[in-house]
């Protein structure tokens, strides 16, 4: 390469354009040089039987690089996530590239190969992209959109409508680690806190505790918002009332002393590797089980139960015997998160 950093000929379709594709991007992503033609389609075989499932997502994190992860983990890792919490197999990756002018190729590559790394985790293929160049200034070094599609198999759909009193409310691991890691990486308010991001694929975790329970009604991945906004989008959608026992969320001593320090609520920080669901109570402990085999799942816990129907709220009791309604995410705690 002639230079060591983006500049504006890598986005013009021509030669540079084609040099960064062939000599940095691809492969960073796939592993090795391309030797297939480059189309402007990619054309998938899709399974005979099921359903699709297709999400997409934009990532304008900020700083790019934080504890635990970067801007291309978190990217797979998030689109993956989408796809899984569906009760969907991932299958192929869509990425596309926003890049501002002076990004280091350097970077650029790190940010490709963590995105390798992390689509092996699932096995999702890297089907399709585009890269696009802005003048400096017009973005924070890089901004990532995805599409991902998967398979929901037959028999195989989540069934939220089946969703009783007295079923249980489980969440697979510490809240808030994201937001505060993130926050950390900063570096803005000289917040000091060794608390990694908690980003990661749950595709694997997720697909072993489906196979010990057929009865899961329901999965989400509490991102932007918090666990508290993803519950309470679940009982306003569906119509329950959920309680949550305020003693029973695992929050690490870090992220709950950076919270207290801040004046934020861990129930309302990002997750980027943490599933919520709501499942039979009879399910629980091997569901819970299973999920502690995996390192994503090893502080899965239960944190309430389903207390009734229609009247779509979501509740947690204090450790006084009070108990305080919860609601959605009202402004923006953390802005560029994810």
């Amino acid at each position: 390469m002639e230079t060591e950093r983006i500049n504006m000929t890598h986005g013009d379709g021509g030669e540079a354009a084609h040099r960064l594709l062939c000599g940095v991007i691809l492969p960073a992503l796939t592993g090795a040089e391309s030797r297939e033609p480059l189309g402007d389609s990619a054309l998938l075989a899709l399974p005979a039987a099921g359903k699709l499932a297709v999400t997409t997502d934009s990532f304008v994190i900020k700083p790019l690089f934080f504890p635990g992860g970067d801007i291309g983990k978190l990217a797979v890792a998030g689109t993956v996530n989408d796809l899984a919490v569906s009760g969907a197999v991932p299958l192929y990756l869509t990425v596309s590239f926003i890049l501002e002018e002076g990004l280091p190729l350097e970077s650029l590559q790190t940010i490709c190969i963590s995105m390798a790394k992390e689509a092996a985790v699932s096995g999702i293929r890297l089907v399709a992209g585009d890269t696009k160049v802005v003048g400096k200034g017009d973005c924070d070094g890089i901004f990532i959109n995805t599409t991902g599609i998967g398979v929901v198999e037959p028999g195989c759909e989540l069934q939220p409508q089946l969703i009783e009193e007295g079923d249980a409310v489980l969440v697979t691991g510490t809240i808030g680690d994201h937001g505060i890691a993130v926050l950390t990486a900063r570096e803005e308010l000289g917040l000091m806190s060794e608390v990694p991001s908690d980003c990661a694929t749950l595709f694997p975790m997720l697909r072993e505790a489906r196979q010990v329970s057929g009865n899961i009604r329901i999965i989400r991945d509490p991102t932007r918002g918090g666990l508290a906004t993803s519950l309470a989008e679940i009982c306003e959608d569906y119509g329950l009332t959920v309680e949550l026992e305020e003693e029973l969320l695992p929050v690490r001593p870090g992220v709950e002393g950076a919270c207290e320090l801040m004046g934020f609520d861990p129930m309302y920080l990002a997750n980027e590797g943490k599933a919520v669901m709501i499942l039979p109570a009879r399910d629980a402990p091997a569901v819970l089980d299973a999920l502690r085999q995996f390192p994503e799942g090893k502080d899965a816990c239960m944190i309430g139960l389903v207390t009734g129907r229609e009247k779509g709220q979501l509740l947690i009791r204090t450790p006084f015997g009070s108990t305080r309604r919860l609601y959605r995410l009202a402004g923006s705690m953390l802005p560029r998160i994810c």
